[in-house]
């Protein structure tokens, strides 16, 4: 036992805290009816989300948001990681054509290289630490190594017995990938991506965690985990999971790269072996998730240095395979309606907080125009809607197009009636979205006075055409700015104010 705490008491961490904290939302691709680029990054915007994460690097989402000033980082997909990880030259052409390309008009701020290599696709683990030094090389044959860091997101099943945190390690038969990793990290001043899920160790552990432990909630001493050879005191999985990580590398002799949740949340819905993925539950982690990050409260192991995190996800997913969970661990459906309202009182206007009445109803794009006329034209007859403002001459007549007169009298219904369920449905051609379609001086009913997001006169409602093909995450700072970022995640300190 001395000799551990003499080697606890010499593996001084010198994790630095000059860098801000971020909170981030991963977006999957896996819907339906996914949101165009354009109306991803309408969200993105009326959320003011400012730092985004991307799982591939699509070119339409990356013009989308060009101009923004969102901070992006962007992803080598694990099926282009062989061919990266093998050739110099393929690296090069993939910064060409996915980075250099795209900045600076984008604001591409790092580089995620694969996903959970180590365990979801094994046989690319050899060529992983050289995809990053060629990616890398890359960058800083174009100068731009100090403006985008590069690293790559684990799982943390990597991370072998991870509690008592102190005496965790790296699966060792990952050593020869490991160590070199790290020290790319260290060398370029980059950091450890790591994916937790105390879902999943709640749900795994056979009853010993306690739910209330995974779900942040307050517990009396006497029921804290404590750690017996640091003596530390753990009040909830994500912490002890993210310690783990920091004595992982310890064990190393790494103690200076510091971490980045690259994925953490909790599904709302789930089958029947799933009883604790309820919208409750997930309202209760993220939320205490969230201000654990916003408070700057840091690790027991690092007090005070908040660990920047990507929240698992923007947008329920319908198509995604596996059990009812997967298909939904979104904060939002792909109208840009909340799941549910995050219990952020005093944390600012943070995500979903305010949009709980902002909610209107629109023409979905492309419906057909035939379809749409009759719609407005039972809207403005049969449906009773004021459709005055539509004429020519009066505000809202421009426009002159059958989808923007259609929204027009169909949030008009919808605002009519109540917002009722099954009101803002028009035979599948209209959905709700909750971005303000209101525009020049043409105000919707249901408007709070004050311009929504629009892009090119549409609203946020999802397109049945989508250019968009991959992932992103969102983050945000809680310092009152928006600076230095990674993921999707927010960078945050004490007081948090997306914009």
């Amino acid at each position: 036992m001395a000799t551990l705490l003499l080697f606890f008491l010499l593996a001084v961490s010198v994790v630095s805290a000059d860098e801000d904290a971020f909170l981030g939302v991963n977006i999957g691709t896996d819907l339906s009816d996914m949101p165009s680029p354009t109306q991803v990054v309408a969200l993105l915007k009326a959320q003011n989300i400012r730092h985004v994460r991307l799982y591939d690097a699509d070119r339409a989402m990356l013009l989308a948001l060009a101009n923004t000033g969102i901070q992006v980082t962007v992803s080598v997909p694990n099926d282009q990681l062989l061919g990266i990880g093998q050739s110099n030259a393929t690296a090069a052409n993939w910064i060409a054509r996915n980075v250099i390309a795209h900045v600076p008009a984008t604001n591409i701020t790092a580089i995620a290289v694969g996903s959970e290599v180590l365990s979801a696709l094994p046989n690319a683990a050899p060529v992983l630490v050289s995809a990053l030094k060629f990616i890398n090389s890359a960058l800083v044959a174009s100068n731009l190594d100090h403006q985008i860091k590069v690293s790559t997101p684990h799982s943390s099943s990597i991370i072998l017995d991870s509690f008592p945190p102190s005496q965790a390690f790296f699966n060792r038969s990952w050593d020869p990938v490991m160590v070199p990793l790290l020290k790319f990290l260290q060398s370029t001043g980059s950091y450890l991506m790591l994916n937790v899920y105390p879902y999943y160790d709640y749900m795994q552990s056979n009853g010993v965690i306690p739910l209330d432990y995974a779900l942040f909630r307050p517990l009396p001493p006497n029921k804290e985990a404590v750690d017996a050879n640091t003596l530390l005191h753990y009040t909830n999985v994500f912490d002890a999971v993210v310690d783990a990580a920091y004595f992982a590398m310890s064990y190393l002799n790494v103690t200076n790269v510091p971490i980045v949740v690259t994925e953490s949340g909790w599904p709302s819905k789930g089958d029947s072996s799933e009883p604790d993925a309820t919208i409750e539950n997930a309202n209760t982690y993220n939320s205490n998730l969230i201000k654990h990050v916003l408070n700057n409260t840091g690790t027991p192991k690092h007090p005070g240095i908040a660990v920047s995190t990507y929240i698992y996800e923007l947008y329920n997913e319908d198509l995604r395979p596996g059990s009812v969970s997967e298909k939904n661990w979104g904060l939002f459906n792909a109208n840009g309606v909340p799941v549910y309202i995050l219990h952020l009182t005093g944390a600012g206007t943070v995500l979903a907080n305010d949009t709980t009445n902002q909610t209107f109803c629109v023409a979905k794009s492309g419906s057909d125009p035939k379809m749409l006329q009759a719609a407005l034209d039972w809207a403005c007859g049969p449906g009773k809607v004021d459709c005055s403002p539509l004429l020519q001459g009066q505000p809202c007549y421009e426009p002159d197009n059958v989808v923007s007169h259609a929204t027009y009298a169909f949030n008009a219904y919808f605002q009519q009636m109540a917002k009722s369920s099954g009101t803002c449905d028009f035979k599948g051609v209209a959905t709700v979205t909750t971005t303000d379609p209101s525009h020049g001086s043409c105000r919707f009913p249901g408007s709070a006075g004050r311009n929504g997001t629009v892009v090119n006169g549409t609203s946020l409602a999802p397109s049945s055409n989508s250019t968009s093909s991959g992932c992103l995450s969102l983050y945000l700072h809680g310092d009152g700015s928006f600076t230095s970022s990674v993921i999707v995640g927010v960078l945050l300190l004490s007081t948090a104010v997306l914009f």
